[in-house]
């Protein structure tokens, strides 16, 4: 297992400890996870290839599935605004 593998394990361990969490903690982790998951998105696709690269997106997505929606709530709201 290489070591772009082994990093993206902890960011879901991390994951799911911040999940477990109070509530006060989600937002903040969720930042730190949003920060430390695209590079680490980045490292696994080149590393390891398009397959458990695919496969950490989804894994990625499926654990920040509300700051997700927001951001695609928002940049709809802003394609609306600027198409007319």
């Amino acid at each position: 297992m290489s070591a772009a593998l082994i990093a993206a394990c902890l960011w879901a361990l991390i994951a799911t400890l911040i999940g477990l969490a109070p509530r006060r903690f989600h937002w903040p982790g969720g930042i730190a996870l949003i920060v430390t998951g695209l590079p680490l998105l980045v490292w696994v696709f080149v590393s390891d290839g398009p397959v458990p690269g695919v496969l950490l997106l989804a894994a990625q997505a499926s654990v920040l599935r509300w700051p997700l929606r927001f951001l695609l709530r928002r940049l709809l709201r802003i394609g609306r605004k600027a198409g007319g």
